[in-house]
């Protein structure tokens, strides 16, 4: 038997229980098309260089976290604007 699959990720519904999504992903599948888009990481000329100014001391306090984590302060930052932007469209 063969799951119906998910060719779109605005299909899938948002789920008020861990368990509903469990129940509803052993009905469904995602389409390998999907999958691959979801995998292959973004090319860099699809991305816009900014200008953003900022306190040097803030900078600063920035680029340390970032080097205790092992990450570019750009990659860091670039991922707390990220993670910022999912919650507010939740």
């Amino acid at each position: 038997m063969s799951l119906p699959s998910v060719t779109d990720w605005e299909a899938v519904p948002n789920f008020p229980s861990l368990a509903e999504e469990a129940r509803y992903w052993e009905s469904h599948q995602i389409a390998p098309r999907l999958m691959q888009t979801s995998l292959v990481s973004t090319d860099t000329n699809e991305s816009t260089t900014i200008t953003l100014r900022m306190d040097p001391r803030m900078l600063s306090r920035l680029k340390r976290l970032a080097r205790q984590r092992y990450l570019n302060y750009q990659s860091m930052l670039k991922q707390w604007v990220a993670e910022r932007l999912e919650k507010e469209l939740d």
